[in-house]
């Protein structure tokens, strides 16, 4: 008869414990890796996770061990965490290499320059390239803000006036004051909330003059060229004395900003009475 000692069963479970207590500790390692690269909050994407040498295999894996959450096909949250509308589009910008602006009155909120506190659930405006659509899942995530979403053009592709901002964090692209207040002429509401749109255009003090004259030159909406000069002028701004308006193309057609209203001739167009009376 062989002298070689079997394994008896609680040197087995023993082996087994460990195996597990090992797996367990190599998943937690690897999450604290991609911790170290990604705010907690973030949302997580399959082809990111997979750059970071976790396959979709191991994905899978992570998920039923409880460390990961699916959100959609391909897109995971750390389990336990509830990610931010703004983390979401920190993670979707930085790692898939996407371009989603936060702009209009958002921007603005976010840079202290809003007049008034929204009531109820804040709205966030964001803007990406006709060729660029957000994802659906997270157009329609339950967020703590709600989304106005659209793709333009007007001011062309290359994000002029958009800018780096680190907020709570998360790496964003925020429109400049100079371009976000272009975006709030040329939201489809603009017509009915001119005057609201005149008191930010008050205490938009220091816009860059030269920002601005590139901006207002690539800009192809002519309505918000006109709109945006006649309220720079009406507020007396000292920085509009810098900027050229000879290049700054403003058309030949006449504008029915608002179907009644007063005419102003200057800029050949018809805008709110309210605006155009206020003192």
């Amino acid at each position: 008869m062989s002298n070689t000692c079997l394994p008896n069963r609680n040197s087995y479970i023993c082996c087994k414990n460990f195996s597990k207590f090992a797996e367990t500790t190599n998943m937690a390692t690897k999450i604290k890796q991609i911790l170290d690269l990604a705010p907690r909050d973030s949302v997580l994407f399959s082809s990111w996770l997979t750059s970071q040498k976790l396959d979709p295999k191991e994905q899978y894996a992570y998920m039923k061990r409880g460390w990961l959450s699916r959100i959609s096909k391909g897109v995971y949250k750390l389990n336990g965490t509830i990610p931010t509308l703004l983390s979401a589009i920190s993670s979707y910008n930085t790692q898939l290499g996407k371009n989603c602006i936060i702009g209009a009155h958002t921007a603005l909120e976010i840079r202290g320059y809003s007049h008034y506190l929204p009531m109820g659930k804040p709205t966030a405006y964001l803007f990406t390239e006709q060729s660029e659509r957000l994802p659906k899942w997270l157009l329609e995530g339950d967020w703590e803000m709600n989304i106005r979403y659209m793709t333009t053009s007007f001011l062309g592709n290359d994000l002029l006036g958009a800018e780096t901002m680190t907020i709570d964090h998360n790496n964003l692209i925020v429109s400049s004051p100079e371009r976000a207040i272009l975006e709030c002429l040329n939201l489809p509401e603009a017509s009915s909330s001119l005057l609201d749109i005149y008191h930010i255009m008050e205490g938009l003090t220091t816009l860059r003059p030269r920002l601005m004259q590139t901006l207002l030159e690539t800009c192809t909406s002519v309505k918000v060229k006109r709109l945006f000069l006649y309220m720079a002028e009406k507020a007396n701004h000292p920085w509009l004395q810098y900027l050229n308006t000879a290049k700054i193309s403003l058309g030949a057609s006449r504008f029915m900003v608002t179907p009644t209203g007063k005419y102003i001739r200057k800029y050949n167009m018809t805008i709110s009475k309210e605006l155009a009376e206020y003192e």
